[in-house]
């Protein structure tokens, strides 16, 4: 069973999923496309040949406009910017320093544009995340961009840190530029057409010719494979997905709190 992300809003509600899953004996698997962009792909290759050395830290963030952010709010308050989206990037840190685990989360949030929406959500939010063998990751997502802002989807920048290694993976898509007098369509705001858009930004992906390219595309077309021949794949186990919700769930309980949070998080 291929499920969307995240596997679930709540701890409990994760927890269910899982026993249920083991109870009948199915492979659930936990779609975070980003681990089937290529970049990424090519990045953890790096790291699983040692390229890196002993990973000790990095960074990521991500930006998206305040119409992508009110879009998915109304259709669940709960699926705020952190858990929805920045969950992506929790999940690509865990997988990037697959091995470890976050025990403590410290993190900051500002409220404004999507609270004047009628959302009691951040806009932009900030965590530091330590694992336990010491690496110190810092997350930030900003989900209240102007809506004429050229990105499609995540305009992201992911940074890892190892002791024989660095790699700085750009994915802003500001080197590829479209300007069209006839505008360029949202794939999630399909009513939200605007003139400069940062081609490929788009987050699942993008219609080329009668074909769909990109992660959800390689997402999808590696479960495929998966089902059909046995070939290996990286999507995310259902208790990889669990820890993911939970280190988002612990960014917003340390920013409403203004303390450091220590997981696992009390149920």
């Amino acid at each position: 069973m291929l499920v969307e992300k995240p596997i679930a809003l709540t701890l409990p509600d994760a927890d269910r999923v899982i026993r249920a899953a083991e109870k009948a004996g199915v492979s659930v698997r936990v779609g975070y496309s980003r681990r089937y962009k290529e970049r990424y792909l090519i990045a953890k290759e790096q790291i699983a040949q040692g390229r890196l050395g002993r990973l000790v830290g990095g960074a990521a963030r991500v930006f998206n406009l305040r119409s992508q952010a009110t879009a998915i709010l109304k259709r669940n308050p709960d699926a705020t910017p952190v858990v929805d989206a920045l969950t992506y990037y929790v999940d690509l840190m865990n997988w990037m320093l697959e091995g470890t685990r976050v025990k403590e989360v410290f993190a900051r949030g500002q409220k404004g544009v999507l609270k004047d929406a009628g959302f009691d959500t951040e806009d932009v939010s900030y965590a530091i995340l330590t694992y336990a063998d010491g690496a110190v990751v810092n997350l930030g997502i900003a989900y209240s961009l102007p809506d004429q802002y050229p990105a499609r989807g995540h305009a992201a920048r992911v940074e890892v840190l190892g002791t024989g290694g660095v790699m700085i993976l750009d994915d802003d898509h500001t080197d590829q530029i479209l300007y069209s007098e006839k505008g360029v369509p949202h794939v999630y705001l399909p009513d939200q057409p605007v003139n400069m858009v940062f081609l490929q930004s788009g987050t699942p992906g993008d219609w080329a010719l009668g074909d769909f390219w990109g992660p959800v595309a390689n997402e999808t077309r590696a479960w495929l494979d998966h089902l059909a021949v046995g070939k290996p794949c990286v999507l995310a186990s259902a208790r990889e997905a669990r820890a993911t919700l939970e280190v988002t769930l612990a960014i917003e309980h340390s920013a409403a709190s203004g303390r450091p949070v220590t997981l696992p998080l009390a149920e």
